[in-house]
């Protein structure tokens, strides 16, 4: 009896002890891999990229995004209705001022100028009858004054009767008359000539307009008719530009209104060369903003343009409103915002230390730094945020540097 109760505790603690032996394994376990993730999190040195900060030139833009536009465009179309004969040029030609563009039928227009200059020959004849009529009528009408006066000397003496005088000046009342009824068809005949001289100018210039021609030295971007189609006055035949002045007409969020003037330099980026960026200038801004996106327009004229481009092409535009040639510089990566304040982190004997710093001018991948940190100090920050938080006192191991 007595043996058995004592093999009864021995068994009992023998299970007591397996337990507590579980237990410790895992309370072991649990404390290895606290202790492993402390280390990770806080003594582990965090992989970072870094950067030497260094003085060198910035300039700060304003981007925005916009199309190609020519300054210059019109619509060649005819001022007359007609049959189209001939469409010279196309798409993507050169083309220069005064130059044979389009033709129209003319046949019918040719015939009436014709007419018209024989109608014009005709009343000019006239002028030249109207101009004899009148030097016989005025000889009629000396040789009628002259006898009349004749009559009226002999009447006073005696030597002619009454109705020699009355004779006399009947004649003279004719002639004055027929004088003056051929200066008044000299000046009738006058004015048909001015008719038919209009009319014959109004045919020719509708002769004229059967030619179309272009206004200015350009390139042709679209064509819209072809020989035998019928056109009227406002529709489209050709679609051109003049190429000496292009610009983009880029949208830009109204929060940079203040920092852009015309005159200021741009650089435009056209999204079929992006490697590669053209030398601008901001040339004039719209006076309203859109209501929806709050954005305005900026046309910045481009100096040069790609080997290949089109009219509409999208490109951006980043507007320089400041520029420094000497300020301390670090990338835009590694600056980190804390309620509304910028600082950033540097490496101190391998471990990152926190600097409140203030910023200055912003370009497209560095930022000026005007107090709180020095030249040579090198900026460090994460480059994936899934491998940190990178703290304060953090140990690091700067990787990538610039």
């Amino acid at each position: 009896m007595e043996t058995g109760n004592g093999g009864g505790r021995t068994g009992g603690m023998v299970r007591l002890v397996k337990r507590a032996l579980r237990v410790g394994w895992k309370l072991a376990l649990v404390a290895a891999i606290a202790a492993f993730v402390l280390y990770r999190l806080r003594y582990a040195p965090l992989s970072v990229e870094s950067h030497v900060a260094a003085t060198g030139p910035i300039a700060s833009e304003v981007m925005g995004t916009g199309t190609l536009e020519a300054r210059v465009l019109a619509t060649i179309s005819p001022k007359i209705s007609g049959l189209v004969t001939q469409v010279l040029v196309d798409q993507g030609d050169r083309i220069t001022k005064g130059q044979l563009l389009a033709t129209l039928y003319d046949g019918d227009l040719r015939q009436q100028v014709e007419m018209a200059k024989a109608d014009l020959a005709a009343t000019e004849a006239g002028v030249d009858r109207s101009a004899s009529e009148i030097t016989s009528a005025e000889a009629t009408a000396v040789l009628a004054r002259a006898e009349i006066g004749r009559v009226t000397s002999l009447h006073q003496s005696g030597a002619a009767t009454a109705y020699e005088l009355d004779v006399a000046t009947e004649r003279r009342d004719v002639a004055e008359s027929g004088l003056k009824r051929a200066q008044l068809a000299k000046v009738e005949i006058e004015r048909q000539v001015l008719k038919a001289e209009e009319t014959l100018r109004f045919y020719q210039e509708r002769l004229a307009d059967t030619k179309i021609t272009s206004p200015f030295d350009g390139l042709v971007v679209r064509r819209s008719r072809e020989p035998g189609d019928i056109v009227v006055p406002g529709s489209e035949i050709l679609q051109i530009i003049s190429t000496e002045q292009m610009w983009v007409s880029a949208w830009v969020d109204e929060t940079a209104m203040a920092s852009l003037s015309p005159g200021q330099p741009a650089r435009v980026v056209f999204r079929s060369e992006p490697d590669r960026s053209y030398n601008g200038t901001v040339t004039r801004m719209a006076p309203e903003a859109d209501r929806e996106t709050r954005e305005f327009l900026v046309d910045v004229t481009v100096k040069d343009l790609p080997k290949t481009w089109a009219v509409g092409q999208r490109a951006e535009v980043y507007i320089q409103t400041a520029r420094k040639e000497q300020a301390l510089l670090v990338p835009q990566a590694a600056i980190v915002w804390r309620k509304d304040k910028s600082g950033l982190f540097v490496s101190d004997a391998g471990h990152a230390r926190w600097r409140n710093v203030t910023l200055g001018l912003r370009g497209a991948e560095s930022v000026e730094v005007t107090n709180g940190l020095t030249a040579g100090e090198r900026v460090i920050w994460l480059h994936d945020p899934k491998d940190g938080p990178l703290t304060e006192g953090r140990a690091v191991a700067p990787g990538n540097a610039s």
